[in-house]
This record gives structure tokens, C-alpha cells and sequence, in this order.
């Protein structure tokens, strides 16, 4: 067994960690055995938890796969509750995983405690209470209860869910939320469209309001258990970044007449609202603002650069890859000003979005302190 930070993790986790990092960084085992100057059948034995590792070779295997070492140590934070994958809905989305767990250690190592606690709201079980919910958000928020909620990643923050953004590729899931024991943290896959982000992080707002049981759809199949879950915190998402009285209201002002074509409609709303048509296409439908055939229309509908010198629009790029909370990073300036971690470290807490330069200059130490560190 292996000891860390009072938290005990059998040897058999600890292969099974190495065999998987092994396997991401594309190393067979005999790969890995000369890597490290070990004999395969000894790290064979470790990976079955027959044989336990010592610290000197776990720390090689670390460097080798680059990995920290705490990733093979330590419990994980408990406990993800949400992953919605769109490509292939159920499949396990590993990569997105990899970045929960490496963000929320990094979150409770620098932020600790002080994010608050977890909302206890209830799971809406239909439409009518999602929408409910989408409103009471707003207000725990502090948003206004119509229009657009632009700078969702700061208004979530308020509440203690730190948004993260990373370019996952578009086979990644589209976001991931951890609850920790203070607060929670949300990964959204950069890889999406702004629209396309913004409604991932709303929806994963939802599972964080509720504390919901761990789930990986995204498209809905059947209304039953953990699906119909899904479609009413996918129903809560739209209501919250497009609440149904001011879309009624700037959907009438900006449509050219009840029958025309919806398209400057769609452009100007769209892009107001920061949301993709079809997020917008499927809300005005639901509403009953639309009827199918002009859903089909907004679907379709791509806004364009003349749509943007056209219309004067206002081009936002919410948790555009890499993004960080800006609470999150003055945490960890925090740290380093005050010298409780080094420059090294404290560009990995920032996931190397940083450099050394752009951290402040520490004060030159007084030359008499010398004698606290050799006395």
C-alpha cells in the first residue's frame, strides 16, 4: 500500500493507474520496462498489483508518461457527476476525464475550501419545473431574469462552479462537471462553437444545481430514468440562456412580419443571445414561437461576415480555448506572490497557459535572510 497525504490507495489501483497511462502514452509494457531501466516481468507484477513499486520507479514511470505523480496516489476528488459526449452518446470519453481529475486536484490544492458549498435544488421532473429552475439560476446568479446572460463562466463562478476551457477535439464530450467539497468545476471541450460551449456549460450548470448522479448522454432516445434527466436539464440550459419572455419580445422586433423568412430574425437574436441556431431553432419551436417548417429555416442558418457588418453584430468568444477563471488564476498568483509555490509549479496549476514572464516580479529577499535557511 502507498501512503499519500493520509489518503491510502491499494497497490492494485496503482497498477491498474500505471497500466492506463502506460496505454495512453502508447508504451507496451516492455517499452516502459527499458524506459525506466526495469525488468518487464517486475513491472508487469506491479500492474497486477503482485508486486508493489517503489517511490524511486513510480516517479520514472511518471516522467515517462507524463503524468504527475499524485495522479497514481491519490483518491480522485469526489465525484464526477456529469459528462455529456454528442458523438457517440455512452461511449467513454477519456481524454475529457483525464482533464476533470487533473483540474480538480490542481482547483483543491489552490482554492481549498473557500468556493462554498453546493446548491440543493431539486431535479426538475417536467418542463414546466426546468423552467422554474432556469429562473431561480438566474436569480442565484445574480442575473437579469430576461435577455442574454452573457460572461457565464464569471456569473457561475459567483456560486462556486470554476468553468475551465480546452481544445479536447471533436471527439471529446462536450463538458464534464466534478463536484469537490467545496464548490465544483466544469470542463467544457473548446473544440465547439462559442453557441455550442455556452450551452455545455449552462446544461452543466443544471447537473451542478441538482447534484446529479453521473451520467453521459446527450441525445435523447427514450424519456425514461437518467435519459428523461438529460432532456430536462437540456430543457433548463435553453431556458436560461433564452428565457421564454424576451425571446417572445426580440424575436417580434427583429422578424421582418409574422410570415417573412426568419433568417435576419435567426442572425440578430443568435447573436445577441451568444447561442448556435440550433439551440435557438429548437427553443422558438418548444415555445411555440415557430412552427416546424420555420425551425427547419433557423436551423439551417449561418451567420456570415456580411451578416456581421450587415447587422453591426457584436462577435463574442465566451471559454474560447485555453480559458481559465479569473478567480481560479489570481488563486494562484496568490500562491506564488507568496512564495508558497515556484515559478515551475505554479505555470502547471495554470496548465502552462502561462509563461514565466508574464508571472509578477517577487521582491528581492534582504540579504540577512539568508540565515533562516542555513542556520
Amino acid at each position: 500500500m502507498f501512503y499519500y497525504r493520509t489518503m491510502l490507495v491499494e497497490a492494485k489501483e496503482i497498477g491498474r493507474r500505471i497500466a492506463d497511462a502506460r496505454g495512453r502514452a502508447g508504451f507496451t509494457q516492455a517499452d516502459l520496462a527499458q524506459e525506466i531501466a526495469l525488468d518487464r516481468s517486475a513491472l508487469a507484477k506491479i500492474e497486477t498489483g503482485d508486486r508493489r513499486v517503489t517511490a524511486l520507479e513510480l516517479a520514472r514511470i511518471a516522467q515517462a508518461v507524463g503524468a504527475r505523480i499524485e495522479w497514481f496516489v491519490e483518491q480522485a476528488p469526489e465525484a464526477i457527476v456529469s459528462r455529456r459526449n454528442r458523438q457517440e452518446p455512452g461511449a467513454p470519453s477519456p481524454r475529457i476525464d483525464q482533464w476533470a481529475e487533473r483540474v480538480a486536484r490542481a482547483v483543491e490544492f489552490t482554492v481549498g475550501s473557500s468556493l462554498g458549498g453546493v446548491p440543493a435544488e431539486t431535479m426538475p421532473t417536467d418542463r414546466n419545473e426546468a423552467e422554474r429552475l432556469a429562473a431561480k439560476a438566474r436569480r442565484l446568479l445574480g442575473a437579469a431574469q430576461d435577455g442574454p446572460l452573457p460572461d457565464l463562466a464569471e456569473h457561475v463562478a459567483e456560486i462556486g462552479l470554476l468553468a475551465f476551457s480546452f481544445d479536447l477535439g471533436v471527439d471529446s464530450a462536450d463538458a464534464a462537471t466534478v463536484l469537490l467539497r467545496s464548490g465544483g468545476i466544469a470542463i467544457v471541450n473548446g473544440a465547439s462553437q462559442v453557441g455550442r460551449r455556452r450551452l455545455a456549460l449552462a446544461h452543466e450548470l443544471g447537473h451542478y444545481l441538482v447534484a446529479d448522479e453521473y451520467t453521459v448522454d446527450w441525445r435523447i432516445a427514450e424519456q425514461t430514468g437518467a435519459e428523461r434527466r438529460e432532456s430536462l436539464l437540456d430543457r433548463f440550459a435553453r431556458a436560461l440562456l433564452l428565457p421564454a419572455d424576451s425571446l417572445r419580445r426580440d424575436w417580434a422586433k427583429s422578424a421582418d412580419g409574422p410570415t417573412g423568412d426568419p433568417r435576419a430574425a435567426a442572425v440578430r437574436v443568435a447573436s445577441a443571445y451568444r447561442v448556435d441556431m440550433a439551440t435557438l431553432s429548437r427553443r422558438l419551436s418548444e415555445l411555440g414561437i415557430i412552427d416546424g417548417t420555420a425551425a427547419g429555416r433557423v436551423r439551417a442558418v449561418r451567420t456570415t461576415r456580411a451578416d456581421i457588418v450587415e447587422h453591426g453584430l457584436v462577435v463574442a468568444d465566451e471559454l474560447a480555448p485555453p480559458a481559465l477563471p479569473r478567480a481560479y488564476e489570481r488563486a494562484v498568483l496568490r500562491l506564488y506572490r507568496q512564495e508558497d509555490v515556484s515559478a515551475a509549479r505554479a505555470l502547471d496549476l495554470l496548465f502552462d497557459t502561462w509563461d514565466e514572464p508574464s508571472l509578477p516580479q517577487l521582491p528581492q529577499r534582504p540579504e540577512h535572510d539568508i540565515w533562516q535557511f542555513v542556520q
